[in-house]
């Protein structure tokens, strides 16, 4: 994973990150990593207690260097957002619905297409022990809050990042690292035939098959288990190799005498 992210440009788009007050550099550090992951880059710092630049932030970020270094940092929040159009304020509090309040799905949907008209946007978060105060929520156009247990809704802001950086990421999954997809076709009816001629043997020199008569419908029964997976010749092979090292140490038994265990 490491190497394909060395050997590739880092996606840098979307919303602006806003930290209000953050305390500690490692939480700053750990944003910065959370929005290389999904696609955005532009970081505003408020006010940071421990000041800036910060070494535990840059440690912290895990080789988000790109997003360390164009960190921007302001006094006040007023400043931050001067030259944007649209504010998203990230709180779990109530708020006397004084602004529209979105859930993450919808409010990276609706970031995404102001993205798209060329609007500039960002979304700020408050400090760790307590958010944000009324005054700068009423700085925002919307609220957006996530969907979290009651008896515990506070997050930790390198967490809330993340929510919000992985619903934008998800509004274009065009740009996102995929698992590779392996074509599966399936096994020719030669190989399926062949093992289950294989597997009709074996069974019937070990006494699987208790009378003749039985014979064809267990025999049925048993193509039609290997058929429905739609198994790949690799994986018959496969399973042939597994009962031909059962084979070398199984002892034959007369036909008709079933498995041991009826014994």
């Amino acid at each position: 994973m490491a190497e394909t992210e060395n050997r590739q440009e880092p996606i840098a788009e979307g919303p602006v990150i806003i930290l209000v007050e953050p305390q500690l550099g490692e939480n700053i550090g750990m944003v910065a990593r959370a929005m290389a992951n999904f696609g955005l880059a532009e970081l505003r710092i408020v006010n940071p207690r421990d000041g800036w630049p910060n070494e535990k932030a840059r440690a912290a970020a895990s080789k988000a260097d790109h997003v360390i270094d164009g960190a921007r940092v302001f006094d006040r929040l007023e400043d931050a957002i001067a030259d944007l159009n649209f504010i998203l304020a990230t709180t779990a509090r109530p708020r006397d619905n004084f602004k529209p309040v979105r859930g993450p799905v919808e409010a990276a949907v609706d970031l995404r297409a102001r993205h798209a008209r060329g609007e500039r946007t960002g979304i700020f978060f408050g400090r760790e022990r307590w958010g944000l105060t009324n005054e700068e929520v009423a700085l925002a156009d919307e609220i957006v809050t996530f969907p979290v247990n009651p008896a515990f809704a506070s997050l930790n802001i390198a967490q809330a990042v993340l929510l919000m950086s992985y619903e934008w990421m998800k509004t274009q999954p065009d740009r996102a690292v995929r698992p590779p997809e392996v074509e599966r076709i399936p096994a020719t009816k030669e190989n399926l035939n062949s093992f289950i001629g294989y597997l009709e043997r074996i069974l019937d020199e070990r006494g699987y098959f208790r009378t003749a008569d039985k014979k064809p419908k267990m025999l049925d029964n048993l193509r039609a288990l290997f058929t429905r997976p739609g198994f790949t010749a690799e994986e018959l092979t496969a399973l042939r190799g597994v009962f031909v090292s059962l084979e070398k140490f199984t002892p034959k038994r007369p036909r008709g005498a079933g498995s041991p265990d009826g014994e």
